[in-house]
């Protein structure tokens, strides 16, 4: 059982659901990863964690999808849930 509640999309408000949407339509994602969710309790440090993970998915050397399935496998590696 996680220690730490985490902030769901439907309670969500404010700045966080906004984090949130940007989360869903830059990633194309149809929900938000626990990892978010988790630090969405200080709107700060999503604000902040979303924007270094937004950089570093950004264009760049490697693409987008090779970006994507990299997190992916790092995080079945670590037995990471979504």
């Amino acid at each position: 059982m996680p220690r730490i509640k985490l902030v769901s999309e439907e309670k969500a408000t404010g700045r966080v659901r906004a984090t949130y949407e940007d989360i869903k339509a830059t990633m194309g994602w149809s929900f938000v990863p626990e990892t978010f969710r988790l630090v969405a309790h200080n709107p700060d440090h999503l604000e902040t964690y979303w924007g270094h993970y937004k950089q570093v998915m950004a264009p760049g050397k490697v693409d987008i999808k090779t970006k994507k399935i990299i997190a992916f496998v790092v995080s079945a590696m670590n037995n990471c849930s979504v």
